[in-house]
C-alpha cells in the first residue's frame, strides 16, 4: 500500500531540514569566506535512482556514478570539480563538489551531495577566474570524478594535488573537509529517518514527493505558458577580451501540460571565459526554480517535473559551449538566463512578470601580501538591485540567488588588509516605476597593502530593461581611486590592476528595471523614499511627476501639474523600455 499523505508531508519537512542541518554544518567548518559567509553552496538530497528530492540544484548524480564501471560501495565519497565531466552540473573549475552514497544494511538509500565555490584551483590568477583565458585549461587544476574515499579509505594523493595546486591549501582542505562533512551529515539523518518509518515507507514517500511536484507543475504550465511560441532575447556586455555583445535567445511554448524551451538563435560560444555550460538538467532546474518562485512557492522543489520539460540547446553556442572552452566567467549567463525566461514569459502576460535585474554575479577580488609577509587572498561576491515586480518594489542591493548574504565587514577587515568606508545603496539606481527598480550597491574600499584587483562583472554597457511602462535601472562601474587624488576606470571584466597602500576601489554594480507607470506609484511614498536618500529630488520630479519643497515636503498642486504635463508629453507607454539597448548593440555590430 502506498503511504499515507501525512507521514509523506512529515518526512518531506524532516527532509528539508536535514538540508539546511547540512548548510549549517558547512557554514561552521568552512574556511572560505564565499562559503562559510556569503553561503556560495547547493545541498542536495536524492533517492536511489538519483533524483533531487529535496536541495537547491538539479541532480547530476546518474552522470557521475555512471562513470565508474566497478560500482558506488558503502564508505564512497566522489569528488569532482571538472564541469565538462559531470554534465554542467558544476559551472567553472572553483566549484568543488561531493556525492556521498547512502546505504542502510547494504540497500541504496539514495545520495547527498553538495558543492561550494573555494577560494582558489591554481592557474595563472588569484581566485582562478582570469579574465584572459581561451580555454578550460587556462583556468586552474581541475578533477574529473574520482573517489576521495574508497570504501572508507582517504585517497592521500587526491589531497596532495590539491594542497599542491592552489595559493590557499589550508582554506581548500577546510573547505573540502567541510563539504564531506556536510554530507555525512545527511547520510546520519536519512538513516536515522528509515530507522524511524522503515525503509519502505521512506523510499515510498520519496516517490509522491517527486509525483505530487510534478502534478502541480503540469498545473502551473497550462495556466501560465502560453501555447503560441514566443522569443525574447538579452545580451551580455562582452566576454573580457574585446568580442560582443553576446546574445542570448529563449524561445518558449507549450504542448498540453509539456513546456518546451529553445536557445536557438543565441550567439556562437566567446573566445573568452563568459560561456556557460547549461546542462539540460541544471536548466530544467532553473526553470522550476523561477516558475515555482514566481507563481506558486508552496511548490516543493525537486527533480519530480524534469519530465514536463523539454530543452534545446544548439552545441557550441554560449550556453552549450563545445569543451574545452573557457568558463570562469559562466556567472554572467548563468544570471542573465533568468531575465531572458522572466522576458519571455512577460510577452503574454506582462502583468505577472518582473522586469529585469542587475543580471549578473559580480566579484571583487583582492590579492597579496600583508605587512608581516602573509599571503592574502579575498574574493567576495557582490550584489545589485533585483526588478520591480507585480507585487511590489524590488529588493536594494541583494543577490540574485536568495540564500546568499553578504560578508559582514567587521569579518572583511579583521581577516584581510583593507577597510570598507561605505556600503550603501546607489540613489536613482533602480529604475523609476508603480514599483520601483531595486537600487544598486556602492561600496568604497582602501587597500591596506600592495597587491592586485580583479573584477568580474557586466551591465556597464547595456542597462537592465523596465517593463509595463517603468523604467530601465541604472548600469554598473568601477573606479580605482590613487592615493594621490588621480581616479582611473577600471573595466568591468579586468585582471591584475595594480594597487598600493591606501589606494581605494569603487565598487558600482548595476540596477534593475522598474514595472508599471512611475506617475502612479503612491506620492508619499516617493516622498520618503527621497528622504532616505533612495531617490533624488530631481528623479522625484522628472520621473514620478513628485514634486518636493526644499524641506521634501510634498506640493500636491505642482505634483499634479508636473504629472499631467508627463504625460501629454511622453506619449503611449511601451511593454518594455530597453534604455540604451539599441544604440549600444547597434553601435557595436
Amino acid at each position: 500500500m502506498a503511504v499515507d499523505s501525512i507521514t509523506v508531508d512529515i518526512i518531506e519537512n524532516a527532509l528539508k531540514n536535514i538540508k539546511e542541518e547540512m548548510d549549517v554544518t558547512l557554514f561552521r567548518s568552512a574556511m572560505s569566506p564565499v562559503i562559510r559567509e556569503q553561503h556560495d553552496c547547493f545541498p542536495m538530497i536524492t533517492d536511489p535512482e538519483g533524483r533531487m528530492v529535496v536541495g537547491n540544484f538539479g541532480s547530476h548524480v546518474p552522470e557521475v556514478v555512471n562513470q565508474f564501471p566497478e560500482g558506488i560501495f558503502e564508505g564512497d565519497v566522489i569528488f569532482v570539480s571538472d564541469p565538462y565531466s559531470c554534465g554542467g552540473s558544476i559551472s567553472h573549475v572553483n566549484d568543488w563538489m561531493i556525492i556521498l552514497p547512502i546505504f542502510n544494511k547494504g540497500e541504496l538509500l539514495g545520495y547527498s551531495s553538495m558543492f561550494g565555490h573555494v577560494m582558489d584551483v591554481g592557474g595563472p590568477v588569484p581566485s582562478s577566474m582570469p579574465v584572459t583565458a581561451t580555454t578550460i585549461f587556462g583556468e586552474g587544476v581541475r578533477f574529473p570524478p574520482v573517489k576521495l574515499f574508497d570504501k572508507g579509505v582517504l585517497n592521500d594523493a587526491i589531497i596532495k594535488i590539491v594542497k599542491a595546486n592552489t595559493r590557499t591549501p589550508m582554506e581548500n582542505y577546510s573547505d573540502l573537509m567541510a563539504i564531506v562533512a556536510s554530507c555525512r551529515t545527511a547520510e546520519k539523518r536519512v538513516k536515522e529517518l528509515c530507522d524511524r518509518f522503515g525503509v519502505e515507507d521512506y523510499l515510498s514517500a520519496l516517490d509522491a514527493l517527486l509525483a505530487r511536484t510534478n502534478k502541480m507543475m503540469r498545473q502551473l504550465i497550462q495556466n501560465f505558458l502560453p501555447t503560441e511560441k514566443v522569443s525574447f532575447e538579452d545580451y551580455i556586455d562582452d566576454d573580457g577580451l574585446g568580442n560582443g555583445p553576446f546574445k542570448m535567445k529563449l524561445t518558449i511554448w507549450r504542448e498540453g501540460d509539456n513546456a518546451y524551451f529553445d536557445w536557438t538563435g543565441t550567439d556562437k560560444q566567446s573566445p573568452g571565459p563568459i560561456n556557460y555550460y547549461l546542462s539540460e538538467p541544471m536548466f530544467k532546474m532553473f526553470i522550476g526554480s523561477f516558475l515555482i518562485s514566481v507563481f506558486d512557492p508552496a511548490i516543493n522543489f525537486n527533480d519530480g517535473f524534469y519530465d514536463v520539460l523539454h530543452i534545446e540547446t544548439p552545441e557550441g553556442c554560449l550556453m552549450r559551449p563545445k569543451s574545452p572552452a573557457a568558463l570562469g566567467c559562466r556567472t554572467h549567463a548563468l544570471s542573465r538566463l533568468f531575465d531572458v525566461l522572466s522576458g519571455a514569459l512577460s510577452l503574454n502576460t506582462p502583468e505577472n512578470s518582473p522586469a529585469a535585474g542587475y543580471g549578473t554575479s559580480p566579484y571583487f577580488i583582492y590579492s597579496g601580501y600583508d605587512e608581516e609577509g602573509r599571503y592574502f587572498n579575498l574574493m567576495e561576491v557582490m550584489y545589485g538591485g533585483l526588478p520591480g515586480r507585480p507585487i511590489g518594489d524590488g529588493l536594494d542591493g541583494h543577490s540574485w540567488w536568495p540564500a546568499f548574504v553578504n560578508i559582514p565587514t567587521e569579518y572583511l577587515e579583521t581577516y584581510y588588509p583593507l577597510m570598507v568606508n561605505s556600503y550603501k545603496t546607489g540613489t536613482d539606481s533602480g529604475g523609476a516605476g508603480l514599483h520601483r527598480g531595486g537600487n544598486c550597491n556602492e561600496k568604497l574600499y582602501t587597500c591596506l597593502a600592495d597587491g592586485t584587483v580583479s573584477i568580474h562583472d557586466d551591465r556597464s554597457k547595456l542597462q537592465p530593461w523596465g517593463i509595463n511602462g517603468g523604467e530601465p535601472g541604472s548600469s554598473s562601474s568601477k573606479m580605482l581611486i590613487k592615493k594621490n587624488g588621480v581616479k582611473i576606470p577600471i573595466a568591468s571584466k579586468v585582471d591584475n590592476v595594480v594597487v598600493e597602500k591606501g589606494d581605494q576601489i569603487l565598487f558600482i554594480t548595476g540596477g534593475s528595471g522598474g514595472w508599471g507607470d512611475p506617475l502612479e506609484r503612491d506620492v508619499e511614498k516617493v516622498q520618503l523614499e527621497v528622504r532616505r536618500g533612495l531617490v533624488s529630488k530631481e528623479k522625484a520630479l522628472n520621473s514620478y511627476g513628485v514634486f518636493l519643497t526644499d524641506e521634501f515636503n510634498v506640493d500636491y498642486v505642482g505634483t499634479e501639474e508636473a504629472r499631467a504635463k508627463i504625460r501629454q508629453e511622453r506619449g503611449q507607454l511601451e511593454a518594455f523600455s530597453f534604455g540604451n539597448r539599441d544604440k549600444v548593440v547597434n553601435s557595436i555590430l
